[in-house]
């Protein structure tokens, strides 16, 4: 008898719907290879925290989408009791999280390292209660999101909208006064972003994007120093290029295990891996050490 999964899967994800009708035979083609049957429902991006919410108990639940629909389902398994394991189908467009845990893009790979049932358990991170497994920001990018999205919907692809959205999010870059409150002192920061990693991200050559660790109980604080369109600019490339030089770039620096961010406005709008909300203000920023339990390729022996 075969192993069944509750099975979960954004409609709208960038993967999932370039699969299209392919999508549910694919699945299930990949499940069964590998021995388990996958009980697969089609879920607006919306309602995914719902559906995982009803399908998670103590066993396995498989989600599919990328790291804002992989988020969602952190946040629900934790709030249900964090008993149940998720399993994540890589499905999104970039799926940073699955590639930090090792999990293939391939879903027969994935459907066999699932079969095999290897875990990590892994910080979850949350913003106003709002869970996040990679990152948050305020500022430039969620602008950049927004643009993004409007491209996106005069027809072009994902990858390409970025190159306009980012020019016209840099030439009108807006700098925000924030005060943040960390480690027991305050202070004001004039920024036209603020990074928040669930854990420490890399900055160094070959390396950006990426975290030594998913598992440290930290928080990393990043604020982009003031400055002109042309300088955010090479901010950013040299950052993408892994030269940033975080002395010059960046205003303020932490690694803490919750902190406070005050803007002037009654509410701003954030990033949260990836998806753009608003919250009121001040953000209340935590972390939960080892809050969450993932099929994951095991890390080798030290």
């Amino acid at each position: 008898m075969t192993k069944s999964i509750p099975t979960l899967v954004n409609s709208s994800g960038g993967a999932a719907a370039r699969l299209g009708d392919k999508l549910a035979p694919t699945i299930k083609a990949a499940f069964e290879q590998a021995g388990l049957t996958a009980e697969l429902h089609i879920v607006a991006g919306a309602k995914i925290a719902d559906a995982v919410s009803e399908a998670a108990g103590e066993g396995v639940v498989a989600v599919g989408g990328g790291d804002g629909t992989i988020g969602c389902a952190a946040g629900a398994i934790v709030d249900g009791g964090g008993k149940a394991t998720l399993a994540i189908l890589p499905l999104g467009t970039r799926n940073h999280l699955a590639g930090e845990l090792g999990i293939p893009g391939d879903l027969t790979k994935v459907a066999a390292l699932i079969a095999d049932g290897a875990t990590r358990r892994i910080d979850l991170a949350r913003v106003n209660g709002h869970a996040f497994v990679n990152n948050a920001s305020v500022g430039f990018y969620p602008d950049m999101v927004e643009h993004r999205e409007e491209m996106q919907a005069r027809g072009l692809p994902k990858w390409l909208a970025n190159f306009p959205a980012a020019g016209h999010v840099l030439g009108r870059a807006r700098h925000h006064r924030l005060r943040l409150r960390l480690d027991g002192s305050e202070q004001t920061v004039r920024t036209p972003m603020l990074f928040v990693g669930n854990n420490r991200y890399v900055l160094e050559l070959g390396q950006v994007g990426k975290r030594q660790a998913l598992d440290d109980g930290k928080l990393s604080v990043y604020a982009v120093e003031s400055g002109t369109p042309v300088r955010l600019a090479w901010i950013a490339l040299r950052t993408i290029l892994g030269r940033a030089d975080t002395a010059r770039d960046f205003a303020a620096l932490a690694e803490v295990k919750a902190f406070e961010v005050e803007a002037h406005q009654r509410s701003i709008r954030i990033a949260i891996d990836g998806e753009v909300i608003r919250l009121r203000s001040p953000l209340r920023f935590t972390v939960q050490p080892k809050a969450l339990t993932v099929i994951a390729t095991p890390l080798p022996p030290t």
